[in-house]
């Protein structure tokens, strides 16, 4: 995984502390230990979990973008949408099929 600079850019002088934490902690650290749980299968996690929390903003962009090139299919993302659906809510699969059609036909 690349050098994460996200959090700084954003939010350095603002929030150093939380740009650290992001960058240096969940990316440089927890994103990579992939020997316990591949790219891939934290990306699918991540986008279940920001689905379910209903935020559909450019952080659920970012994420679905990594999930594709992580190699999660426009199958697996629309069976993935479909399952959730029934269980986080049929609006949110409506918000979230709506930005997955966007990123996998990028």
């Amino acid at each position: 995984m690349k050098n994460q600079t996200a959090g700084r850019d954003a939010l350095g002088t603002f929030a150093p502390k939380f740009a650290e934490l992001n960058d240096d902690v969940l990316f440089g650290e927890v994103w990579s230990r992939e020997d316990k749980l591949s790219l891939r299968d934290r990306s699918v996690i991540t986008v279940t979990a920001l689905m379910t929390k209903g935020i559909f903003d450019n952080s659920l962009k970012y994420h679905m973008v990594n999930a594709k090139n992580n190699g999660v299919t426009r199958e697996e993302i629309a069976e993935i949408i479909t399952h959730l659906a029934f269980y986080v809510g049929w609006p949110n699969a409506w918000a979230i099929f709506t930005l997955a059609k966007e990123v996998w036909e990028e």
